[in-house]
């Protein structure tokens, strides 16, 4: 007998076992809608599946003749500055606020802490590697009889600003603890109604809980058919013990409460 198995994103193996979307005008693989309130978007964007060029080059220092001269400073040094005082490259890669993280504090004792995949990767996998060593995986994809059916990205509030904007508009939702949040729930159209999405989401609440969270929200949008949104319906969280915490009848937010 055939056995589902879950698997977190966190390659370039797993990231090719995201299913395709129900609705071909969309991509899993190319949606940066959450993480980017302002221009994200859910179209499919075959560009954006190009790996990274690597920024290491764009980065190095253009040396004299000597080869084991260091760098040249412009100006004083930088005490912030990675690597202290002789280092010139930058607290934070102003590239892409997306991808912005800072070091560690260089007056704390140094935590090592295992790097997210940044270059030679697709601009999406970068984005749900981005909470490696602090978080863990920010999406997972459920295959059955090894064929991808459904896929779930989660993760932090933090991780995702549009979410952030989305529950600016209810003060009445708790300021604290802040929750984590499931941003996209997704079968592909032969998976529908066999209950491949609620086993994937039981999984990420226990995965959530695990890590230490006390609530999880969701979003539906109900402005959209099922197949142009990743949020589902209030009846599919309410089946997997959600609440409705804000009744909207366009974008309702639903909770629920972990043990």
């Amino acid at each position: 007998m055939a056995q589902s198995r879950i698997v977190e994103v966190a390659d370039a193996d797993s990231f090719g076992l995201i299913p395709v979307c129900a609705d071909p005008r969309f991509d899993h693989r190319t949606c940066d809608y959450w993480e980017d309130a302002d221009r994200g978007s859910k179209s499919s964007r075959p560009s954006m599946l190009e790996v990274r060029a690597s920024s290491s080059a764009s980065r190095a220092p253009v040396l004299d003749g000597n080869p084991f001269a260091p760098p040249p400073r412009d100006g004083p040094p930088n005490p912030f500055a990675r690597g202290g005082l002789a280092s010139t490259t930058p607290l934070f890669d102003g590239a892409d606020d997306l991808f912005a993280t800072p070091d560690d504090n260089p007056f704390a004792p140094q935590v090592v802490r295992e790097r997210p995949l940044r270059d030679g990767v697709p601009r999406k996998l970068a984005l749900l590697d981005r909470g490696r060593g602090v978080f863990g995986s920010y999406a997972k994809v459920l295959v059955d009889d090894g064929k991808p059916v459904a896929y779930c990205q989660f993760g932090p509030l933090s991780a995702y600003p549009r979410a952030i904007r989305l529950r600016d508009l209810y003060p009445q939702l708790p300021a604290s603890p802040l929750p984590a949040v499931i941003t996209c729930i997704a079968s592909t159209a032969a998976a529908r109604r066999q209950g491949y999405a609620r086993e994937l989401v039981e999984d990420v609440c226990r995965d959530l809980a695990e890590r230490g969270f006390s609530a999880i929200e969701a979003y539906p949008d109900l402005t959209r058919s099922e197949n142009e949104t990743s949020g589902a319906r209030p009846d599919f969280w309410h089946r997997l013990g959600f609440e409705t915490a804000v009744d909207d009848e366009r974008f309702p937010v639903m909770r629920r409460e972990l043990a």
